[in-house]
């Protein structure tokens, strides 16, 4: 049977934020939670897929940042692609296995997304 509530710490779990996040979120009525009989929060599962954005394609990365786009080029040299992503106002570059690109049936003018996941961005000169 499948699950309906999930606890605070859990949730956090699930959404890739940590447990202060997720009470910052619940005070600012960006997640809908509720109290048990011992006054813990507790988090429906469709609260939890809503957040995940799993009825939209069932991510399962936890990668806050997603630049939705449009490819608009493809460079296969070897084992490798570059593709070129246009998000918007931003240019989004990545490189990644010709053997993903192949498997993701990457063609310039589709729609795709870019997920950036990092702690830190360095840019030296």
């Amino acid at each position: 049977m499948p699950r309906k509530t999930y606890s605070a710490s859990e949730t956090a779990r699930l959404l890739g934020i940590s447990l202060d996040t997720l009470r910052r979120w619940d005070r600012q009525g960006r997640i809908r939670t509720r109290r048990d009989a011992a006054n813990r929060r507790v988090v429906a599962a469709s609260e939890v897929e809503r957040l995940r954005g799993e009825s939209a394609g069932d991510h399962e990365l936890s990668a806050r940042n997603r630049f939705p786009g449009t490819v608009r080029r493809i460079d296969v040299e070897g084992l490798l692609a570059q593709v070129e992503l246009e998000a918007g106002p931003f240019r989004v570059v990545s490189v990644i296995t010709r053997e993903a690109a192949e498997s993701l049936g990457l063609e310039v003018g589709m729609p795709a997304t870019a997920l950036v996941k990092a702690t830190s961005v360095l840019i030296e000169r």
